[in-house]
């Protein structure tokens, strides 16, 4: 059988990506050029400098990875892109490269979501099992999907406010930690112990998800301690809100295996790499006797070796787009 190779491109927030993938699991070669520390002056990404970034990296990292991978782009089979969702500004770029690429070496264009990407990120550990959940977490999105065969999404529940990514950038800036927050959040929670009382955010029969209402309570407490002349204990106050999110994000994760009688469960997306989050659904899986699968650290951020993977099986599908296709800010997973 014929190999596949699927040249693969990233662009959706501050990272600049190109992937050689072979048959949707193996990695030749990926090149990530992150402007965290750009953003970092700023204290979070602003989409106009972060796409004039991809205007001046996009050449340089596609050139790189051929040279990484010591192919051709005559030897791909297709060109996937990251079409949607995340900065429209920045997915053009992308998305424009990806077009110029296909017309030029007259290859077929697959588009890929953004989050399919992220879940199959877990390909590239371990081939996927179905029927299986994937609990989605990042900085944009909180999602539990159930799979059913390959390339196969249902959305089952999700974030009806801020996703957790976000929620957890948002309560660092509160607490005084450095932009990107999420990892800060998690370290100093390791650190300190649950000793302020926060809400179980959304705890109900549903599948879907909240986190306003703990980050204004992580607000609140801050600003009234702070009113009281009390100083807040950074390390506690972590502990705290970690607890109550990693406890909603599994409780109805579990639940989901069971309700829909799987064995399966996969998790993607940056808060993949949270080290509570793992500890605990790792704990819980083995209890009941579910196969987890987690990406590597370097998968859990975007990058363009997972879009490469998802872009694979969309490919073998026939998902692929005319010249005419453009970015999308937002789109639904399906």
């Amino acid at each position: 059988m014929k190999d596949t190779y699927i040249l693969a491109i990233e662009s959706s927030c501050d990272e600049t990506s190109v992937s050689i993938v072979k048959n949707g699991r193996d990695e030749i070669a990926t090149v990530v050029l992150s402007q965290m520390d750009t953003h970092a002056n700023f204290g979070g990404v602003v989409p106009e400098v972060a796409s004039r970034m991809h205007i001046e990296n996009i050449t340089m990292v596609l050139e790189e990875c051929l040279n990484k991978a010591s192919i051709t782009t005559d030897e791909v089979d297709a060109i996937a892109v990251t079409y949607g969702p995340g900065l429209i500004g920045s997915l053009l770029i992308g998305v424009q490269a990806a077009k110029t690429l296909a017309y030029l070496y007259n290859k077929p264009l697959v588009p890929v979501h953004h989050i399919a990407g992220h879940i199959y990120a877990n390909n590239l550990v371990k081939p996927l099992e179905f029927p299986l959940i994937a609990l989605v977490v990042s900085g944009g999105h909180t999602d539990l999907i159930y799979m059913k065969e390959d390339y196969s999404f249902e959305r089952i529940g999700g974030t009806l406010d801020d996703a957790v990514g976000e929620a957890y950038d948002k309560v660092a800036r509160v607490v005084g930690l450095n932009y990107p927050g999420g990892p800060l959040v998690d370290k100093k929670a390791h650190e300190g112990k649950p000793t302020y009382h926060l809400p179980l955010p959304l705890n109900d029969d549903s599948y879907d998800f909240s986190f306003s209402g703990i980050k204004s309570a992580v607000i609140n407490l801050v600003h009234n301690e702070k009113q009281r002349g009390n100083e807040i204990n950074v390390e506690n106050l972590c502990a705290s809100f970690q607890n109550s999110v990693v406890e909603i994000l599994t409780k109805k994760t579990m639940r989901a295996l069971k309700e829909y009688n799987v064995k399966n469960l996969i998790v993607a997306g940056g808060v993949a790499a949270n080290k509570g989050l793992r500890e605990k659904l790792t704990e819980l899986c083995a209890s009941e006797n579910v196969n987890l699968i987690v990406p590597s650290m370097k998968y859990c951020t975007d990058n363009a070796a997972m879009i490469g993977a998802a872009g694979y099986y969309a490919y073998k599908l026939g998902r692929t787009a005319n010249l005419d296709l453009n970015a999308k800010a937002s789109d639904s997973l399906k």
